[in-house]
């Protein structure tokens, strides 16, 4: 009984870390602040441990002032370039954003969002 208990536990907690360890993730690229009306760039790198037919990032999707401004679907027969890949997005400087990203992997979730603050000088 014993033994059959610690091997329970030993299969749920590689079940647990292989979960976590396989979930998307982002990190955002931005100028902390720019002039008004300037069109800057935003970069968003996503980490994935694979992107094959079985298990990849499902999706990835930027919003700005809680208005989502950017989105890319992926399936199994249309994957991510990499497991790390980056997307650029550009958008003109109005007022100051918040920035936030987040992927999603088809198994196991996201590791959660990302978000950056860009102030915007008059």
């Amino acid at each position: 009984m014993g033994k059959v208990l610690v091997l329970t536990i030993l299969v749920f907690c590689w079940w647990v870390g292989m979960a976590t360890a396989n979930q998307s993730s982002v990190a955002i690229e931005a100028p902390q602040s720019v002039q008004k009306g300037v069109e800057l760039t935003i970069r968003v790198t996503v980490t994935h441990s694979a992107n094959t037919f079985l298990h990849h990032t499902e999706w990835l999707k930027v919003t700005v002032n809680q208005k989502e401004v950017a989105r890319w679907d992926y399936t199994s027969n249309s994957l991510p370039e990499a497991a790390i890949f980056t997307k650029e997005i550009k958008l003109k400087a109005m007022e100051n954003m918040d920035i936030t990203a987040q992927a999603s992997c088809n198994i196991h979730g996201s590791k959660g969002p990302g978000t950056v603050k860009v102030t915007v000088r008059e």
